[in-house]
């Protein structure tokens, strides 16, 4: 089987750091530290980072990684107190960690576009976090700009009697989920459109478009109201046959903002393995050779494939 050993690596590292994440937040208030560009991190943030960033290059030393933190906050001595904590927690499943590593191995995230690399959100879906709602670990590995392993912790995610799910998907070989912990995994698949019942589409909370959302969702046939939750969890409820699309537009707030590829390649994966499409909202895939941000794409539609084209007509129009 192909690349078995990036998804024992890769299945292993977001294992560890979303048992850092679920420890921070059933140990502490996570407080945020609001970033250069507004956004917020915490300590489960680095700590999530570090873990996952030290496991991969301990079994892929060539390998760059592209994450979406760095560790200069960290470094300053006024934020000694919180290197501290982030130490502490990451010590739950790496022992021998200490205040001197930490910063460095959150670093070892600040790779660059190679034709082999690693993309991380140590956690998509912060502010989802901070609330106590949906938030994932997110780990990519992507060769000659094609996404070949995608894993997606989501230890918040309920689904059927699933509570706590891990998305794993192997170029080729389809896409399962599992239990956190590894156990009971399934293979799945998106649902038909002629399922009624899951015939609904989700959306983030607070970005994008969500008036526009629901006009194109309305247009392409979905009269129930949007599922609304944070990170790439959206992802595995459309790669689960749970809902048909998944929309995230551009708001017209900001009608230059461009996507993220740590945001988005792990989920892209596992929505293509279990049959889904993913395009950019007029049409064009996803360009992960290139840079961080997706500079000739603009906006993600996510759906079950049968659906798609219809979506984008309507955009179109």
């Amino acid at each position: 089987m192909a690349y078995e050993k990036e998804k024992e690596i890769a299945i292993a590292a977001v294992q560890a750091a979303a048992t850092v994440c679920e420890k921070v937040r059933a140990e502490m208030v996570p407080e945020a530290i609001e970033k250069s560009d507004k956004s917020p991190v915490t300590v489960a943030d680095f700590g999530a980072q570090a873990i996952v960033c030290k496991m991969i290059k301990d079994a892929f030393p060539s390998d760059p990684i592209v994450g979406e933190e760095d560790a200069n906050d960290l470094r300053t001595p006024e934020m000694a107190a919180r290197l501290a904590q982030v130490t502490g927690y990451v010590k739950a499943v790496l022992p021998d960690a200490t205040d001197e590593q930490i910063p460095s191995w959150i670093d070892q995230g600040n790779g660059s576009i190679s034709p082999r690399y690693w993309t991380l959100d140590p956690i998509d879906g912060t502010k989802g976090f901070l609330r106590g709602d949906q938030y994932a670990v997110a780990l990519a590995m992507v060769e000659d700009g094609d996404v070949k392993v995608g894993i997606l912790g989501c230890p918040a995610l309920k689904l059927g009697d699933r509570s706590g799910i891990l998305f794993v998907a192997i170029r080729g070989e389809g896409a399962m989920m599992m239990n956190m912990d590894g156990s009971n995994p399934e293979k799945i698949s998106v649902t038909s459109s002629s399922d009624l019942e899951h015939f609904r589409f989700v959306e983030s909370v607070a970005h994008g478009d969500q008036e526009l959302h629901s006009r194109i969702a309305k247009a392409a046939g979905i009269t129930t109201d949007s599922i609304r939750m944070d990170s790439q969890a959206k992802y595995g409820a459309v790669a689960s046959g749970n809902a048909v699309l998944y929309l995230r537009l551009p708001s017209a707030k900001y009608p230059d903002y461009r996507e993220k590829i740590w945001d988005h390649a792990a989920g892209v994966l596992v929505i293509e393995e279990a049959g889904g499409k993913v395009t950019d909202m007029h049409g064009k895939a996803l360009d992960f050779s290139k840079e961080p941000s997706f500079v000739d794409t603009q906006g993600v539609i996510v759906s079950n494939g049968e659906i798609h084209d219809k979506v984008l007509a309507v955009l179109a129009n």
